[in-house]
């Protein structure tokens, strides 16, 4: 028998008919159930793996040890962008080069299957810490280049600094989490070979630009996440996400495609795999 504190959560959904996976998940930061808890809500609506995303050290170790627990989470480990600058100021660029260090010899573990979230952010940090941050992101691609993994990236209001810093970097792969940008940009890091994410937010009211990158994007560089707690889709918005809700958003961005929810599940099962790899 599931937990009561679900009930403080959205109702469930149907069950997918073909599996998918939540490409970028909080755990950590979500209130009131265990990851058995989680991933057992998710596995009851077709989700069946979750990707784990750190922000700073000890929630990128906590991912790392989750990831070795349990054969239905993998981990990405990181120095979130907003973090950076915080380090920077208290630490100094040497407290900020030892948190990144402490991030690649997470990165080495066989469970982490990407770097990030990292990126830039241009919303939520003063324009005294975007030299900090732009260095996090360059050591972050420096690191996911070596290992040969995917960068997870967070891109808010930085669009075409997050794509020059990838290509004067030589990123090799990419993941744009909850992709914000719009269709030209879609099709711009599409050609690329990258991939976009898309979140919650697609759902939203006035987020036409996230619908309009959806239709331009090949199937084969679709994924989808719940960047639970955050950002629940329509209907429930401003309520507490989790990974169980992926269908909603699925069936959503079928809808917008005039898919077949099946196919579309099923062209994101196999994006999540050829990116991030088996759970094995």
């Amino acid at each position: 028998m599931m937990s009561e504190s679900f009930k403080q959560y959205p109702p469930v959904p149907n069950k997918l008919n073909s599996p998918v996976m939540d490409s970028h998940c909080h755990l950590d930061i979500t209130e009131n159930f265990s990851v058995s808890e989680a991933l057992s809500k998710a596995e009851q609506v077709g989700v069946c793996g979750i990707m784990q995303v750190g922000c700073d050290v000890a929630s990128s170790e906590w991912a790392v040890k989750t990831a070795q627990e349990n054969s239905k989470v993998l981990a990405s480990v990181a120095i979130h962008p907003n973090e950076a600058p915080v380090i920077e100021e208290k630490l100094g660029r040497a407290g900020l080069i030892a948190a990144i260090e402490n991030i690649a010899d997470l990165a080495i573990d066989s469970r982490v299957r990407a770097i990030g979230e990292t990126g830039l952010d241009f919303f939520r940090t003063a324009k005294q810490g975007l030299a900090a941050q732009e260095f996090s992101f360059r050591e972050h691609i420096k690191i996911a280049n070596e290992l040969n993994k995917p960068v997870m990236v967070h891109d808010r209001d930085a669009h075409e600094d997050v794509l020059r810093v990838l290509i004067q970097e030589q990123a090799k792969a990419v993941v744009f989490h909850c992709y914000s940008a719009d269709a030209d940009f879609a099709r711009r890091v599409s050609e690329l070979g990258w991939y976009l994410s898309f979140a919650g937010t697609v759902t939203f009211k006035n987020a036409s630009n996230l619908r309009e990158a959806l239709q331009v994007t090949p199937l084969d560089n679709i994924l989808v996440e719940t960047d639970a707690p955050f950002l629940a889709p329509t209907p429930y918005r401003g309520q507490t996400n989790a990974s169980y809700l992926i269908p909603v958003t699925l069936r959503f961005m079928a809808a917008q495609l005039q898919k077949d929810e099946d196919e579309l599940a099923q062209k994101v099962h196999d994006n999540f795999l050829r990116i991030f790899g088996s759970f094995e």
